[in-house]
């Protein structure tokens, strides 16, 4: 008797506006779910989806505004197919206030996801049921030996909403009597603010611009500072933070709900956005009082569980689960309901 053939797993395409070249959070947060779904499925990341494309089971696309053209034509050619959305910072906290591709992504996706706890708080009320938390992890690394003085770390692309002006401001008004070192690592998308860090590496021995890094190489730099600081104007929720939590640095950032929403509201490294005076204060005082940096150590490893890669890899395998279980389940009744039976183009 001959073995039957076993029912091939489901596809799933993750449709990303960024590959590995870009080195940023959209980039990572693909390539980390891939991961994490491969063992039961198929997968595949791509940077867009158009008619004559192989078909996935289920679509999940990073960015409303980026991928709009992937999910409209998607929804349009197979529209009983699942289409996951993931928003990151600048869809929630700019795009889809105005941007009528980004607004029209969101009625197009069947469910949502958010990458911190805040982050339905900033969609309209109707959207916010079909919408699920997923904070994303990162796999511990080998313990490094601390620099000594005082060294903190920015982790960021030289662009606006990472706000690096905040960073010079600090680097400016810091007192000479007291040790600081700032290793600030990103790449110049915007070549104004490139040149600006470039200056200001040869002009200040307390700043030094890295460039853009290797994740392995930058997630070292991070652990091995005694502070990471993060001043973005808005974050969807920044892998950052995560990195630095889970390689035991503790972290000082601006109030912004993408930071809140990883950090927790009574975290003690919070300051006002684009106040750095406050930010600037916060350092000194984990510069110089070794009580607070010991508080600010206590806060993070209370949020690192948060952040533990199994967590983010049952979520994310849920949320494929239950889309494809919605879809199979919205099939079936539309099929009990057709009153004759027609084919359906693939």
């Amino acid at each position: 008797m001959r073995r039957g053939r076993s029912a091939p797993r489901p596809s799933v395409l993750i449709v990303t506006p960024y590959l590995a070249a870009a080195n940023n959070g959209n980039w990572q947060t693909a390539a980390r779910w891939a991961r994490m779904l491969r063992g039961r499925f198929r997968v595949r990341i791509a940077t867009a989806w158009q008619p004559g494309d192989p078909v996935p089971d289920l679509l999940i696309a990073l960015h409303a505004r980026r991928s709009a053209a992937s999910i409209d034509a998607f929804a349009a050619a197979h529209p009983s197919r699942p289409r996951i959305l993931v928003l990151t910072g600048t869809d929630l906290y700019r795009d889809i206030r105005s941007d009528p591709a980004a607004q029209r992504s969101l009625r197009q996706a069947d469910r949502l996801v958010v990458l911190n706890e805040l982050g339905a708080r900033s969609l309209p009320p109707a959207l916010r049921a079909r919408t699920a938390v997923v904070v994303q992890s990162a796999e511990p690394i080998a313990p490094v030996a601390r620099t000594r003085g005082f060294t903190v770390a920015v982790v960021g692309h030289l662009r606006d909403e990472k706000n690096p002006q905040l960073v010079w401001r600090v680097v400016d008004g810091w007192p000479r009597d007291v040790p600081l070192r700032v290793l600030h690592a990103g790449r110049p998308l915007d070549a104004a603010l490139g040149r600006e860090a470039a200056r200001r590496t040869r002009r200040d021995p307390r700043y030094q611009w890295l460039g853009d890094q290797s994740r392995g190489r930058l997630r070292r730099r991070v652990a091995a500072s005694q502070v990471l600081l993060h001043p973005s104007h808005m974050e969807g929720g920044a892998l950052a933070i995560i990195e630095a939590i889970t390689a035991g640095t503790p972290v000082i950032a601006s109030r912004v709900d993408g930071n809140v929403g990883l950090l927790g509201a009574a975290y003690p490294g919070l300051f006002p956005p684009d106040d750095a005076d406050a930010a600037r204060a916060l350092l000194l005082r984990a510069a110089t009082e070794p009580r607070f940096l010991a508080r600010l150590h206590r806060a993070c490893r209370a949020r690192a569980r948060l952040f533990a890669p199994e967590r983010e890899a049952r979520a994310v395998n849920a949320l494929v689960d239950n889309g494809l279980a919605r879809s199979i389940d919205g099939g079936a009744r539309r099929r009990r309901r057709a009153p004759t039976r027609s084919k359906v183009s693939q």
